[in-house]
Parts: C-alpha cells; sequence; structure tokens
C-alpha cells in the first residue's frame, strides 16, 4: 500500500511540472531511440550481408590476392600479358593456368574479375559507374542472371568485343528505363554496345550490380589499363566438393608463389563467419555510441532531481515533521528518478519504431532488423539509469535536518 501511495505521489510531482520533466526525459527518450535505432541497423547489416552471401550457394569459393605481386597473362600475350616474362620478384598467372583449374573433378567454373571506376555517357547524360571484367561462367558461379537480352559469352571475350551488359539501376540513371538492350553508350570514350540488362539483386557482398556494368575480361583490363588481378571466383562441383575444390586451390596458387600470405581462399562458411564478427563488431560499436547519449540523458536526470529536492525543501521538512522516515524520502525521489527514465524509455521505443516505418518507406534495398531483446536491453538500462542518476538526490533529501528544512524560504 505504501508502495503504491510512493508511486502515486511521484505521479503527481512529475505531472506538476511537465515541461520541465518532458525535457529531463527528452535525454532518456533520444539515448533510447539511438541505442535501438543503431543496433536495428547493425543487425539490418548482418541479416543482409548473410544473405547476400547465403545467394550465392554454399560451393563459392573466393579467392583473393595481393594485386602488387600478381600479373595476369592472356593466351599469346597482349598489352604486356606475355608469355609468362616478368619482371624480378614477379609472379605472373596466366589466363590458361587458372582455367586449367576446371579440369578438376572437384571444380565446375572458374572466373577471375578485374574492375575500376569509369565515366559512362549515353546521350547528354554522363555520370561514374564501377565497370567490371567476367568470364561467362561468372553468372553462374554467383547466380546473376539477365532480365532481357543476354550475358557475356565465349566470343565477346576472345574477340575483346565491345559489349556490355548494363545493371537496371544504372540503366534507369542513363536511359530513364531499362528498355535498353540494343542502345549504345560511351565508356571512356569508347562505344560499347548493350546486349542486356542485369536482374536487380539489391546490395550484394558491399556493392551492388544494380549500378555497374558488366565487360568482357580481357576488354575490361585493356579499358582498366590493368596488368593485375585481386580476385577469382571459383564453383565447386557441389556443397560435398568444397573442402576438395579449396585444397586444389590452394595448392595451385602455392606452386606458384610459394608464400601463402600472397593470397587467400575463402569458402562459403569462412566468409559467413567474418561477415558476421564483423558485423556484431560494428554492432557493439554503434550500441557503446549510442550508450553515451544515454549516460548524458541520467546526468540530466540527475541534475533536475537535485533541483527539486532543493525547490522541495520545506516539503521534506513538513514530511519529516509528521513522523517519515529517511527511507520514504529516499524511496519518494528515487521512484520519482526512475518513473521519469521508464517513461522516457517507453517513448524512445516508440520513437525508433516510427524511425523503422519511415526508414523502410525511404529504403527499398535494406531493413532495420528491430529485436524484443534490444529493445528490453534498453529499457532496463534506462531504469538503471533512474537509480543509479537519482540515488545522490535521493540520499541527499532524506538526510535534510527537519528543523533546516522547515525554517527555509
Amino acid at each position: 500500500m505504501q508502495l503504491t501511495q510512493t508511486v502515486s505521489m511521484a505521479f503527481k510531482a512529475i505531472s506538476g511540472n511537465k515541461v520541465r520533466a518532458f525535457l529531463t526525459m527528452l535525454g532518456v527518450i533520444i539515448g533510447v531511440m539511438s541505442v535501438i535505432v543503431l543496433i536495428a541497423i547493425g543487425q539490418g547489416t548482418t541479416a543482409s550481408v548473410t544473405e547476400s552471401i547465403s545467394s550465392m550457394g554454399t560451393n563459392l569459393l573466393t579467392v583473393s590476392i595481393q594485386t602488387r605481386r600478381v600479373g595476369m597473362g592472356m593466351p599469346g600475350g597482349f598489352g604486356g600479358f606475355g608469355g609468362g616474362s616478368s619482371s624480378k620478384g614477379t609472379v605472373i598467372l596466366k589466363l590458361d593456368d587458372i582455367l586449367a583449374l576446371e579440369d578438376d573433378d572437384s571444380i565446375q567454373y572458374v572466373s577471375p574479375t578485374t574492375s575500376g571506376s569509369l565515366t559512362v555517357k549515353a546521350g547528354s547524360t554522363n555520370t561514374s559507374a564501377t565497370v567490371m571484367g567476367v568470364l561467362p561462367a561468372y553468372a553462374k558461379i554467383v547466380n546473376q542472371g539477365v532480365q532481357s537480352g543476354r550475358y557475356i559469352i565465349d566470343a565477346d571475350v576472345d574477340n575483346r568485343s565491345a559489349v556490355c551488359v548494363i545493371g537496371p539501376d544504372l540503366a534507369e540513371d542513363l536511359f530513364g528505363n531499362t528498355n535498353v538492350v540494343g542502345n549504345t553508350l560511351h565508356i571512356d570514350g569508347r562505344k560499347f554496345k548493350i546486349v542486356g540488362v542485369l536482374e536487380s539483386k539489391g546490395t550484394s557482398m558491399g556493392g551492388s550490380s544494380d549500378d555497374s556494368l558488366i565487360l568482357p575480361f580481357t576488354l575490361a583490363q585493356r579499358m582498366l589499363d590493368s596488368t593485375t588481378i585481386s580476385s577469382i571466383y571459383i564453383s565447386a562441383v557441389d556443397s560435398a566438393s568444397v573442402d576438395a575444390a579449396q585444397e586444389v586451390v590452394e595448392n595451385f596458387l602455392y606452386k606458384k608463389y610459394q608464400n601463402d600470405s600472397t593470397y587467400s581462399v575463402m569458402n562459403q562458411t569462412q566468409m559467413l563467419e567474418t561477415a558476421n564478427e564483423t558485423a556484431s563488431t560494428l554492432s557493439l560499436m554503434l550500441g557503446g555510441i549510442a550508450g553515451i547519449s544515454l549516460l548524458v540523458g541520467g546526468i540530466g536526470i540527475m541534475n533536475i532531481m537535485l533541483v527539486s529536492v532543493t525547490e522541495r525543501t520545506r516539503e521534506i521538512g513538513l514530511r519529516m515533521a509528521i513522523g517519515a522516515k529517511q527511507g520514504n524520502i529516499m524511496e519518494q525521489f528515487l521512484i520519482e528518478a526512475v518513473l521519469i527514465c521508464v517513461i522516457g524509455g517507453v517513448l524512445g521505443i516508440v520513437v525508433s519504431y516510427l524511425i523503422g516505418v519511415v526508414f523502410d518507406l525511404l529504403v527499398s534495398n535494406f531493413a532495420m532488423s528491430y529485436s524484443a531483446g534490444s529493445m528490453l536491453l534498453a529499457l532496463v538500462c534506462s531504469s538503471a539509469i533512474g537509480i543509479v542518476f537519482g540515488f545522490m538526490p535521493a540520499r541527499n533529501a532524506s538526510r535534510l535536518n527537519p528543523i533546516d528544512a522547515l525554517s527555509r524560504e
């Protein structure tokens, strides 16, 4: 019964000065909202990356190579890609050597890639776009399809044909629609024919193919003036063959470099683990940053409660004079602080949810991921803030001398 009366008195004290109470809550509202929203962004990033990696299948291997050490040789040689000669200390990989990996029973498709940013122009519209050079097998390795037209074919690679496959977003930017098969555009001043439009896949692996151009690998190397590569995509025959395929690739690269620190070979499981670790670290960092704002809100609570104790000195003295104990006074002010934080926490949860709704309406290719756990954590933290930062004002109030308190103006 006494607790109920104390809570009722706390509500009356808070409602007696609504503006000050709301401004005090504002720090908690912003803090709780920040914690929930930033954690939701971190969890959304984790979910997006996991979905992107999983969509490529379970039999993908990704090879990353230190480009300053690697050259790419073409059959017959061109543009500096000779038949294996290199500057001292540099290892040159021939395209034929890489494609020979497909002869192994555990490997189905192989595609080296090269990419860079070039100026693309269509009519009077020009922009900077990511240009990626691939082999036809790349589409099968990463499940990349076309919504119209065709993909890069072997003849395009062999003849270095001036053709490209365009992402749907880039097509919209340059032409205003995606019905662009057969149209032409200029890449760094060179005329290209559009032979296909990619299917929309949204953000994937930290980037998006929707606003990029796909070129034949051989021509892309010349356009990008690239004598090195940084990645090779490999598809194992099936998920059961991934380990065997990875061993074949690692042995091949080790024979070339005699140094396993020059390259890395990752399968989907390893990529998922790495991505999730990175995303978890990001979530913790964002949550920590948001927690600082919640801490600042707690300091505001303590400041206002100290002012409240000073203003209500006579009230405290009167309550003590008629029999209230120190514990009763301390309990009242502590409950007031906790109530302000809890109400602020609930309002912060509501605001964070509304932000998520607006975010989903404005951003179509990324979704914030809310969880009941993060909301409960934010609410518990806000309550703890009320107890911690409300303790000192409550203790000061309980230690007032009744005679001195009543004698103050």
